[in-house]
């Protein structure tokens, strides 16, 4: 890939990218969607790049899948389909486009290809990972097969496609409880996040429930002593935290859920102040559909979904670089788990 000033040089040989106040007034529908939360003179520097996706975007047959915690300008501006992993693992099945690309992280980008290997997914950084998926190996499930003989793995699926291959069953925050509590086994093993293990283990007591040391280093900085100092701060705030949290940052929480979860339920209850415990685009991307909400309080910012640009997604679909592939053996095996997750889920859900 070549270095980002030749890239922008580049792609501004190819398309109008100055800041424009007309180009941002043709795109005025989809800043309404963001106006809280992104200044006029941003949007005017954003608008040329997005007006340039979607058009490039119809000319490749692409469709751009975002992740809820993707910047507002990229999830109101360029993307098709927004959602927590599991709705983008669920439509990436569903896509007719010959081309899918992933503004999120890098294992959500090989989950599209394990679910559709006929279509092109790109994924505009190739180094936007993940502290979750780096934290396990498949040597890492090996030693906790070895470790609890006859244990099913139900496997987070911020992991590689390899660590899922070496799996039985993939999970998500939104429905870990549930595909725990279906399978017919005492004890489950559950990588790589401890705190999900952990939170899981809470809401299905009847398992006996192992895990591996994982962690998020966006969720695991959050504490409770925070939660606490800023209830008594502000105890009308409704606080609203994600189970990659640890478990008593979870025990402070008025709701615990995904980010499809957090995003029911503020929606559902619409209280006058809330605090989501999780990344930091999650309520930038919310808050213009609900004005009457505040959203307030700290949140953390997840180093690689930052390093998704609208630029970087523009080279994407100009250059076709940044495909992703995995490797058929490895694939297989892979999407063997994912699928298990998903016609459980769907199941469940009928």
């Amino acid at each position: 890939m070549l270095d980002q000033s030749t890239i922008a040089e580049t792609l501004g040989q190819q398309y109008d990218l100055a800041p424009s106040l007309e180009a941002a007034e043709r795109q005025s529908a989809l800043y309404a969607r963001m106006s809280r939360v992104v200044t006029p003179a941003d949007w005017s520097m954003h608008a040329p790049y997005v007006e340039a996706i979607n058009r490039l975007k119809q000319e490749r047959n692409a469709v751009i899948l975002a992740h809820n915690y993707m910047t507002p300008q990229i999830y109101h501006g360029i993307a098709d389909i927004v959602g927590d992993s599991l709705q983008l693992a669920i439509e990436a099945t569903r896509v007719e486009a010959d081309v899918i690309v992933q503004c999120g992280v890098h294992f959500m980008a090989e989950t599209s290809k394990i679910l559709s290997p006929e279509k092109t997914v790109l994924i505009p950084d190739m180094d936007a990972g993940c502290s979750l998926a780096e934290s396990i190996t498949p040597e890492g499930i090996a030693e906790m097969r070895r470790r609890y003989p006859g244990a099913p793995v139900v496997t987070y699926v911020n992991t590689s496609a390899e660590v899922k291959a070496a799996s039985d069953i993939c999970c998500t925050s939104s429905n870990a409880a549930q595909i725990v509590a279906a399978l017919d086994a005492e004890t489950v093993i559950m990588t790589p996040d401890k705190y999900l293990a952990q939170n899981v283990a809470k809401q299905v007591p009847q398992k006996n429930i192992v895990w591996y040391d994982g962690s998020c280093i966006v969720h695991e900085r959050f504490t409770a002593a925070e939660l606490r100092d800023f209830r008594s701060w502000q105890p009308d705030t409704r606080i609203i935290a994600h189970p990659e949290c640890p478990p008593d940052v979870v025990a402070e929480a008025d709701f615990s859920g995904s980010t499809a979860g957090i995003i029911d339920y503020v929606t559902r209850e619409q209280p006058d102040k809330a605090m989501l415990v999780t990344e930091c685009s999650m309520a930038s991307n919310i808050s213009d559909a609900l004005p009457g909400i505040e959203f307030v309080g700290p949140c953390n910012m997840c180093p690689y979904m930052k390093m998704i640009t609208l630029e970087k997604v523009l080279w994407s679909l100009h250059s076709m670089e940044g495909v992703v592939e995995v490797d058929a053996s490895v694939a297989t095996g892979a999407r063997l788990a994912v699928q298990r997750m998903i016609d459980l889920s769907q199941r469940k859900a009928a």
